[in-house]
């Protein structure tokens, strides 16, 4: 970890609250990095075009366990827990302690945060100790480099935020189409990476690979590079968090 650099990043390859409420364990981890009590923790859906059912779905699954909120940027409703403008978003975002980011179009996520400045307070919020994380989406926006579906093919995308070094895959054993594609992208010149199953994670302390763990038994992590045009993968020790 940097000097510079306090916060933290748990990458989620799926799972979480997001497959309805029956995979909370990551989510339990994410809680359990947070000093303050209670945690106050944003949910970020614009990946999901800030879907309504998603969003109800996070506060049925936090809320009793932090202070929970939401940020939307398709929409802005202007309720008083969200900011209603850009300008007030750098206030919004000092207030919490973690940011969680849902799943769904990696690009208009990109460029929707990018048009509010919301990247750039996010990328600062984490330089202070923030924790970042999220699944899917959420989990390869924070790489410089991901294998995403947001142009409909699985394909790679060079245009993440950075954070994190090289490239990511999400969804590793649980779509049939992301291992091959991301095989083939590293072949092509993709930046080498991390993959991460559906269930699995990988947390980050700074920039620096701190444990991979798992929801679901079996679930891994991995890291993944070409070497002589051949892909290699190297798994990650993965600690299962069930009993």
């Amino acid at each position: 970890m940097t000097e510079q650099t306090k916060g933290q990043i748990v990458a989620m390859g799926g799972g979480g609250f997001s497959v309805g409420g029956v995979d909370s364990q990551l989510d339990d981890y994410v809680l359990s990095l947070v000093s303050r009590s209670p945690a106050r923790v944003c949910f970020l859906p614009t990946a999901a075009s800030d879907s309504a059912i998603y969003i109800a779905r996070f506060y049925r699954a936090f809320s009793g366990r932090c202070i929970p909120s939401d940020l939307t940027l398709v929409d802005p409703p202007g309720l008083p827990r969200r900011p209603s403008s850009s300008k007030e978003l750098p206030d919004f975002v000092a207030q919490h302690d973690v940011f969680y980011v849902g799943g769904g179009n990696t690009a208009n996520l990109l460029a929707l945060w990018r048009t509010h400045g919301l990247d750039k307070l996010l990328a600062a919020a984490w330089k202070r100790g923030a924790i970042l994380c999220g699944v899917s989406a959420g989990m390869i926006c924070w790489f410089e480099a991901s294998l995403t579906d947001s142009f409909g093919e699985v394909a790679e995308l060079n245009d993440g935020l950075g954070l994190l070094p090289g490239s990511a895959c999400p969804h590793y054993d649980g779509e049939s189409t992301r291992r091959p594609a991301y095989h083939r992208a590293l072949q092509n010149g993709l930046k080498a990476g991390v993959a991460a199953d559906d269930g699995a994670a990988l947390h980050f302390v700074g920039t620096e690979l701190h444990s991979a763990i798992s929801s679901r038994p079996g679930a891994r992590a991995y890291r993944v590079r070409c070497e002589a045009g051949k892909v290699v993968e190297d798994p990650i020790p993965t600690t299962f968090l069930g009993g």
